[in-house]
C-alpha cells in the first residue's frame, strides 16, 4: 500500500487519534459514548481536528487548501466515521462549501476557504422545509428583490448544524409567480453579516441516533442579504441543489464505510472470544457465515465507492446516475449489513454498555439516518430510473470509437495507482444524458478477462469471474429490452415493480464495479485481492437473487474468512485497500516490550 498516497492522510489521522478502543485515546470508543448520552455538540473534538487542520483538506489546492481527490477524502472521513458517525457527519457539513467550490464567484470562494481554514468555520444546507420534505420546489422560504440584495422570509428544517454554522446555503424562491424549476435561488448566507433581530434558530430536534448533533434549523423574518450572497444568479438553485446533491449523495458513502467497520470489528472481537457450547461463538458455522458476507459487503462496497470517488474526476458529467446508484446501493447494503450481524452479539447488540462500552448499539442507531441523508432511498431511485430511457438508447448506439474511450476511461477511473486529473465540479450536469461508462464497459471486461487465460490465476478462478460477468451482461441486456419494451413514463407515479428493477440495476453496476476494480489492480493489492476468490463470492452474492451463481469450493471461504480474520489482527481496514489503523494497546505493548529487549 506504500505507492498508495492518496491513504497517507487517513493513516496519519488514525495514528493521531489513536486506539478507539483505549478509554485515553481521542474521541475513543467510551467518550464518543458519554458524549452521545449527554446529547451535548461535541465542541471539543471538533475544535481538536481543526486544530489538527483536518479542515484543509476540504479546500480545493487552487483556493490555498490541500484537497486533492475525493479518493483520499473518502479514506479519512472513514477513519472520523469508525469513531463516531456525530463527529464524522458534524465536521464534514464541511463538504457542503463543494456548491460554491463548484458555482461561486473567486470573491466567494476565497472568502470561504478563509473562513474554513483560519477562522474555524462550519456551514449547513438548508434545502428541505417541515411542510415539504424532498419538494424543493414548493417550499414556501422566500427571498425578494430589495435595493442591493434580498429579503429572505421563511423557515428550513431539518438541517445539520443549523444553530452552530457561521454559513447556511438557503434555497428560496424568488420568483413567486412562476412556481417552476427556475424559481429557485441559492444563497450563501453569512450570519455574521445579518441583522440578529431578523433570522432565529429553531429548537434542537430530539433524535435516536446521532444525538449530540446540532439537528435543528433556522427561520428568517424580512433579513436583509446582501447580493453578493447569491450563488450563480437568480433561478440556478435548483440546478446548483441537484448538482451539489451528487458530490454529497457519494460521499455519504463514506459515513457508512466507517460505521460498518466498526460494526464489524466489535462483533469480531465478541465472536472471538465469546465461548459458548464449549467453543468459540466464530467456529459456530451459522455466525462465522454472517461475519463472512459482512466482510464480502465492505469489499463489494470499497470497489462502488472508491470507483465513483476516483470516477468524480475523470467522468463527472455522469453523476446523475453514479451518485444516486452509489448512495442507494452502499448505504443501504452496509445497513442491512449491521442489522445482520446483530445477530452474533446476541442480546448484546441491544445493550448500551455490556460490550465495547455500548459501541454497537451505537452504531446501529447513528447509521440508519445514512440511507435518509441528501434524499431517501426512494428519492435516489427514483432520480435514476428517470435516466434509464437515455441510458437503454446509449448503449444501443455504442460503436468502436465510443468503446476506446469508455476504455480509457475505465483505465483511470480503476486502476489505484493511476494520476487522477483535477477535479472540475463545473463540469457536473443535471442528467448524464445516457453515458455509464462503468456497466457500459462491460464487453471490454470480458475481453480483458479472456486475455488472462495465461496469466497467474487459477484457472478455475478466473473461469468462475468470466462466467459470473456474462451474466451481469445478460441481465444489463434484458434490463434494456424491459425498458424498451415498457410504458415507462416521467413523474413520480412510477410503479413498485420499476422501483425493484432500479435496485436491480444499482446492484449490477455494484458487481461490475468489482469486476473493473479487479482487473485493473490485480498487481497492485497483494495476493488476497489477486487470487480473486473474494470476486467469485461477492459477485455470487450479488447475482444469486437474480439466479445466477456458481458452485464453490469451501476453500474460497475459507480464504476470504482467514483474511478477514488477518486484517483484524494486524488492526488494518476491512477494505480492498487495507490501510493501517491506529495501534492498539497490545500492540504497542509488544513493540514497546521489543524495544526494551533490543536496548538490553
Amino acid at each position: 500500500m506504500d505507492k498508495l498516497k492518496q491513504y497517507w492522510v487517513a493513516e496519519e489521522l488514525e495514528r493521531a487519534l489513536g486506539d478507539p478502543e483505549n478509554p485515553d485515546s481521542k474521541m475513543s470508543f467510551k467518550k464518543v459514548i458519554e458524549i452521545d448520552e449527554s446529547e451535548e455538540f461535541p465542541h471539543e473534538e471538533i475544535a481538536w481536528l481543526y486544530n489538527w487542520k483536518l479542515q484543509h483538506y476540504y479546500v480545493p489546492v487552487n483556493c490555498g487548501g490541500e484537497f486533492t481527490s475525493f479518493e483520499e477524502f473518502v479514506a479519512f472521513v472513514k477513519v472520523l466515521c469508525r469513531r463516531d458517525q456525530t463527529i464524522g457527519i458534524a465536521f464534514t457539513t464541511l463538504f457542503w462549501s463543494f456548491i460554491t467550490w463548484m458555482a461561486g464567484t473567486e470573491e466567494q470562494k476565497q472568502r470561504l476557504a478563509t473562513y474554513i481554514k483560519d477562522e474555524h468555520g462550519a456551514m449547513c444546507l438548508g434545502y428541505s422545509e417541515k411542510e415539504h420534505g424532498a419538494d424543493l420546489v414548493g417550499g414556501d422560504l422566500t427571498a425578494t428583490k430589495v435595493p442591493g440584495g434580498y429579503l429572505l422570509n421563511g423557515e428550513k428544517w431539518p438541517i445539520n448544524r443549523a444553530t452552530i454554522s457561521g454559513i447556511s446555503y438557503i434555497l428560496a424562491k424568488t420568483d413567486q409567480e412562476d412556481g417552476g424549476a427556475r424559481s429557485l435561488s441559492l444563497f450563501m448566507v453569512e450570519k455574521s453579516r445579518l441583522d440578529s433581530a431578523n433570522y432565529y434558530n429553531l429548537p434542537k430536534i430530539l433524535t435516536h441516533g446521532i444525538r449530540a448533533s446540532d439537528m435543528s434549523g433556522i427561520g428568517f423574518k424580512d433579513c436583509f442579504v446582501p447580493e453578493d450572497m447569491l450563488i450563480k444568479g437568480e433561478g440556478a438553485g435548483l440546478e446548483v441543489a441537484l448538482k451539489g446533491f451528487q458530490i454529497t449523495r457519494t460521499l455519504c458513502a463514506a459515513f457508512s464505510h466507517g460505521a460498518a467497520d466498526t460494526a464489524l470489528r466489535t462483533t469480531l472481537k465478541f465472536a472471538i472470544n465469546r465461548v459458548i457450547y464449549n467453543k468459540t461463538v466464530f467456529d459456530i458455522p451459522q455466525p462465522r457465515k454472517i461475519l463472512l458476507d459482512a466482510f464480502l459487503d465492505l469489499l463489494i462496497c470499497d470497489c462502488e465507492t472508491i470507483g465513483a470517488a476516483r470516477g468524480f474526476h475523470v467522468i463527472p458529467e455522469q453523476f446523475s446516475v453514479w451518485a444516486a446508484v452509489v448512495k442507494y446501493f452502499v448505504t443501504v447494503q452496509l445497513e442491512t449489513m449491521i442489522n445482520n450481524i446483530s445477530s452474533v452479539l446476541g442480546s448484546r447488540f441491544y445493550m448500551r454498555e455490556e460490550h465495547d462500552f455500548g459501541m454497537f448499539q451505537k452504531v446501529l442507531r447513528d447509521n440508519s439516518i445514512i440511507s435518509v441523508f441528501d434524499g431517501s432511498t426512494t428519492v435516489n431511485l427514483h432520480a435514476l430510473m428517470l435516466q434509464f430511457r437515455q441510458l437503454t438508447k446509449h448503449r444501443s448506439r455504442r460503436n468502436s470509437a465510443k468503446m476506446e474511450k469508455i476504455k480509457s476511461r475505465l483505465e483511470i477511473i480503476y486502476s489505484l495507482e493511476k494520476q487522477l486529473p483535477t477535479l472540475e465540479p463545473e463540469k457536473l450536469e443535471i442528467s448524464g444524458r445516457g453515458a455509464d461508462d462503468t456497466l457500459q464497459g462491460l464487453e471490454i471486461a470480458l475481453e480483458q478477462l479472456k486475455g488472462l487465460k495465461n496469466a497467474n490465476i487459477e484457472p478455475l478462478v478466473l473461469e468462475q469471474i468470466t462466467n459470473l460477468t456474462e451474466c451481469i451482461l445478460e441481465e444489463v441486456n434484458a434490463h434494456d429490452q424491459e425498458i424498451a419494451n415498457s410504458a415507462f413514463e416521467f413523474g413520480h407515479d412510477q410503479s413498485p415493480e420499476l422501483f425493484e428493477i432500479t435496485k436491480k440495476y444499482c446492484a449490477l453496476h455494484a458487481a461490475t464495479a468489482c469486476v473493473q476494480m479487479w482487473i485493473y489492480n490485480r498487481e497492485l493489492l497483494g495476493e488476497f485481492f489477486a487470487s480473486g476468490e473474494w470476486l467469485v463470492l461477492s459477485l455470487n452474492r450479488l447475482l444469486e437473487p437474480f439466479g445466477h451463481s456458481q458452485k464453490v469450493d469451501q476453500s474460497y471461504q475459507e480464504k476470504v474468512t482467514q483474511e478477514m480474520l488477518k486484517l483484524y489482527n494486524e488492526n488494518k481496514a476491512f477494505s480492498i485497500v487495507p490501510f493501517q489503523l491506529a495501534k492498539t494497546q497490545q500492540q504497542e505493548n509488544i513493540k514497546n516490550a521489543s524495544s526494551e529487549l533490543q536496548h538490553a
